[in-house]
């Protein structure tokens, strides 16, 4: 039914540095185009060196539906078995079938749906939300005919079939990159024309010669781990609080300078950077114990996966902090000089305490003050960096009472995020709040931050203090505050304490950006 060259072997144990390619024909019928086009993709891999095995899906026996709760109860036919370890052994599978209706045929559907089982192509996260894919290491090539020309089935259908297979099937069963080309329209082709796509066909078994990832792939995918690491999701709150800060200074009386301002954002988008990568490379312990990791808990995983090695890790911590100096040193000689010597001491001071939030000696987040930190850097912190680099004074009165709603808004959710760490963080000799008082401590206490909060909104909207920056923040900001206390407080009545908690972070953090928000478009 396929034919092997070889015993199929773990990848990992294999000492053959070929690499091992598996090509499968999701057509219905042996005598098709698709298998046509196999076949020159199998011809030009094995002229590129590599070790090349085939599965016709027409030919296999086996039962395409599943029909047990979950596909690992449902024992695998011989010929799927086989399949299985195939797709083990590979390092590049390839898949050639025709786009029936936006999408795959039914055979390679029910190939998909009973080999891509949970433990083999995919494992859950504990909690039931997140999903970690299982095949990683895999690049994949998708060849589909279509009688739809490819650029219509692209602009009006969107390619529904190639998002099915490259990002909802294999990339998030780990495989990537996932190469893609269409053929069509394969009814009104012409001979010469199907030769030709013979010959594309061949050019990409070919094209391995080169390698599993071509040098431009190569720079995406790193580029994207980059991305990752740097968890740009949490910046956006630190450029807000310094915006307010900024504003606040030209509000009293100071000249806003946009080059200052923006310099001074990059000494403190490079620090944060900084601090970051330290967060991941000392955190790495206990973020690979994590059970609950997500978008919000557990770091960025790009050490624990492999992804970015622990040099380029700290490579990248040199180069953000040599860049956060020279961009101080450049600030600090275009602020005039006493007010050069305050706006720089209040930088040095936050850099300690940014990166003091993990790196030794200090280690503030495994002694129970992380959460303080990370709520005074994120509030008056970045705030007070605003204020002095626009020309305010660090004695005056508006950037401390600016930022203490602030301070208050923002732990809550520092405090939740630790929740789903907690084992880990535990494990590891972390003592965050969530260790130090339990997981229902750490609910009420975010819950009496949250009541805090907005009782300053209200304080500060009814006696218009700030200038009245925070006017009709407690219109927004009460009610956000009541809605979050009762699910803190619905949380902590619940027997379901542990696990992950995306709902409560999505709300919490929501909840901080009435703090910011509103005095931002106060102060414009």
């Amino acid at each position: 039914m396929f034919r092997m060259n070889r015993s199929v072997v773990d990848r990992a144990d294999s000492p053959d540095p070929k690499l091992k390619v598996l090509v499968i024909v999701g057509h219905p019928r042996s005598d098709s185009f698709c298998g046509a086009l196999a076949d020159a993709f199998c011809e030009g891999a094995l002229e590129a060196g590599t070790l090349t095995e085939r599965l016709n899906l027409a030919e296999l026996d086996f039962d395409p539906d599943v029909h047990t709760p979950s596909p690992n109860k449902q024992p695998l036919e011989e010929d799927l078995s086989r399949a299985w370890a195939l797709v083990h052994w590979a390092d590049h599978l390839v898949f050639v079938y025709p786009t029936w209706w936006g999408g795959v045929p039914a055979v390679l559907k029910g190939f998909l749906d009973r080999l891509m089982r949970p433990g083999f192509a995919f494992t859950t996260c504990e909690g039931g939300i997140g999903y970690e894919g299982l095949l990683t290491g895999r690049s994949a090539q998708l060849i589909t005919t279509m009688d739809t020309p490819p650029l219509a089935h692209k602009l009006l259908y969107r390619e529904p079939g190639r998002n099915a297979m490259a990002r909802a099937t294999l990339g998030f069963c780990g495989v990537r990159p996932v190469r893609y080309m269409a053929l069509g329209s394969v009814k009104s082709a012409t001979a010469a024309q199907r030769d030709a796509w013979l010959i594309r066909a061949r050019c990409q078994g070919q094209q391995l010669a080169k390698g599993q990832v071509t040098r431009v792939e190569k720079v995406k995918h790193k580029t994207g781990t980059w991305l990752r690491a740097l968890r740009l999701q949490f910046y956006p709150m630190a450029w807000i609080a310094y915006t307010m800060g900024a504003l606040a200074a030209a509000t009293g009386g100071g000249v806003f300078s946009s080059s200052v301002f923006w310099l001074g954002y990059l000494c403190l988008f490079l620090l944060e950077v900084a601090t970051v990568l330290i967060n991941e490379v000392v955190d790495r312990d206990t973020d690979s114990k994590n059970r609950f990791y997500s978008t919000f808990t557990g770091g960025s995983r790009v050490l624990v996966d492999g992804s970015l090695s622990l040099r380029e890790a700290i490579v990248g911590i040199g180069v953000s902090l040599a860049g956060f100096a020279i961009s101080a040193g450049i600030l600090f000689v275009m602020l005039p000089g006493t007010a050069a010597l305050g706006a720089l001491g209040v930088l040095g001071i936050l850099a300690v305490l940014a990166i003091a939030y993990t790196a030794p000696p200090f280690k503030l987040s495994y002694r129970g003050l992380g959460e303080l930190d990370v709520g005074i850097t994120h509030s008056i912190g970045v705030l007070l960096c605003g204020y002095l680099f626009l020309g305010g004074s660090w004695t005056d009165g508006m950037p401390w009472l600016l930022s203490l709603p602030l301070f208050f808004a923002i732990l809550p959710s520092i405090i939740l995020s630790g929740i789903p760490d907690l084992d880990a963080d535990a494990a590891a000799g972390k003592r965050t709040l969530a260790v130090r008082f339990g997981i229902s401590g750490a609910l009420k206490l975010a819950g009496s931050f949250t009541l805090l909060s907005a009782m300053l909104a209200v304080t500060w909207q009814l006696f218009g203090v700030t200038e009245g920056a925070y006017a009709g923040v407690a219109y927004v900001a009460v009610p956000h505050a009541a809605w979050l206390y009762w699910l803190l407080r619905r949380r902590v009545r619940s027997d379901r304490h542990e696990g992950r908690m995306d709902g409560l972070m999505v709300v919490s953090l929501a909840y901080v950006l009435w703090f910011g928000l509103v005095p931002l478009f106060g102060l414009i």
